[in-house]
């Protein structure tokens, strides 16, 4: 993806280099066109995937299959393997501005903090490429002189991987990195609220050389297109990011088939802070781990635990410095702290500010539009 003149070229760039290839009903340049002339339609339409049915996510899985079963990409050395990650590298960082933009304007977090994501994600495939093909099994003494017991790895198969809103590229490379390092081949499904870097990655690893079919794209909602993914036969690891219950779903639809499942379904994280801390610093760090990306993130200090005789200062000065923080869009260099996800999650924010209220607690800062 060559960096563009404006955000919403960056897209169109992203989205028509490789990723018109994986996509199984891809739009038309036409399309394309009128959907960046008002990119919120645009953003539903493309998170929709032009409503992919089963047979769609058929097509998908068999194309995973076969490249696993029959293609080069598993039986390609691993040191061969890992420069083709180093590549995706080095592909993240020549994009990093226009990637970056591409996720701020899906996700609404700054562009600072979308810039941070892009250079973690580059970490990721330089830490995985590095360590493919370092690791040669464990050997383990089986007792007799005669004899040589090696643990070796390796590739599980064909991988879905189902990545959530609030980091989309960071939490998908935890995902693709490894399982591409180790040899298998996947099946990706964003969050339909924010499929645009997801779709600039694949774009990425095309151009990094990744044989067809071993990264395969699906855009659409969980309860369809997640829900078939994870249901299907041919996939043989599931891994999902995202809520409880629907954590707890696809545990149970990959028994069926006694699959590998990998879960993580966030917290809610407390801080504890004692008399004896230095306050300054721990209002500091309270602060961000309660609004970092708006407070969107599994690993968020949604509670703060305070030893009682500092307890009104440190409430009082939080809220103070909440109160200082820059709203506003993602883009504009002044913003400290952009938008919410979508107006559906603003409104549930707001039902646990109502909710809260009518239980007792006090509203010491914000709450209102």
């Amino acid at each position: 993806m060559a960096t563009a003149a404006t955000d919403k070229e960056s897209v169109r760039t992203a989205f028509a280099r490789g990723a018109l290839h994986y996509l199984i009903k891809p739009f038309t340049a036409g399309e394309l066109g009128e959907r960046l002339r008002a990119y919120a339609r645009y953003r539903e339409r493309l998170a929709t995937g032009g409503q992919l049915t089963q047979d769609d996510v058929d097509r998908a899985v068999a194309a995973a299959r076969a490249a696993f079963d029959s293609g080069p990409w598993p039986r390609t050395p691993a040191t061969e393997r890992g420069r083709t990650l180093a590549r995706i590298a080095d592909l993240l960082q020549r994009d990093r501005e226009s990637i970056a933009r591409a996720e701020s304007l899906d996700t609404g977090k700054t562009l600072k903090e979308g810039r941070a994501d892009v250079d973690d994600v580059t970490a990721v495939f330089r830490y995985y490429a590095g360590l493919a093909g370092t690791h040669a099994g464990r050997v383990v003494d089986p007792g007799r002189p005669d004899v040589v017991s090696r643990i070796t790895h390796e590739p599980v198969g064909v991988c879905a991987l189902i990545a959530p809103w609030n980091y989309p590229l960071l939490q998908m490379s935890w995902k693709l990195a490894p399982a591409l390092a180790a040899g298998n081949t996947t099946v990706l499904k964003p969050s339909e609220l924010t499929p645009l870097t997801t779709v600039a990655l694949v774009a990425l690893a095309e151009e990094a050389a990744v044989p067809p079919g071993v990264v395969n794209l699906l855009l659409g909602a969980g309860g369809t297109v997640g829900r078939a993914m994870v249901a299907h036969p041919g996939v043989d690891l599931i891994s999902f990011t995202g809520g409880l219950s629907t954590g707890q779903e696809i545990m149970a639809a990959a028994a069926q088939g006694v699959r590998r499942v990998a879960l993580e379904l966030g917290g809610k994280n407390p801080n504890v802070v004692f008399a004896d801390a230095d306050f300054d610093t721990a209002v500091d760090h309270a602060l961000t781990a309660a609004f970092l990306h708006s407070g969107q993130v599994c690993s968020a200090g949604a509670r703060l635990i305070l030893q009682e005789e500092i307890h009104d200062r440190f409430v009082e000065e939080l809220a103070a410095r909440a109160d200082r923080i820059r709203l506003g869009d993602g883009l504009d260099p002044g913003t400290e702290c952009g938008p919410l996800i979508s107006a559906g999650h603003r409104a549930k924010v707001e039902g646990h500010i109502e909710r809260a209220l009518a239980a007792g607690a006090r509203l010491l800062a914000g709450g209102t539009r």
